[in-house]
């Protein structure tokens, strides 16, 4: 489902409001985490976890470590 969300200013930083048919879908509640992804076609936003979040910095650090190995497999 694709929906717009208007962008607001919450302090010094900027927010998003999901609509709530959105959020129950999802079954998020106020104060649950999701995680931002940035991706190639935008961000993605998913829900909160840890494994997640740990796989994703595992992830990064091997691209790091094998930055040319995996350029030269990319060709």
């Amino acid at each position: 489902m694709v929906r717009e969300i208007t962008l607001r200013k919450v302090g010094g930083s900027i927010g998003a409001t999901l609509p709530k048919d959105m959020a129950d879908r999802l079954h998020l509640e106020v104060g649950d985490r999701v995680l931002a992804v940035e991706t190639d076609r935008g961000i993605l936003l998913s829900p909160y976890d840890p494994d997640v979040e740990e796989g994703l910095a595992l992830a990064a650090k091997a691209a790091a470590t094998f930055r040319n190995a995996l350029r030269e497999l990319a060709k």
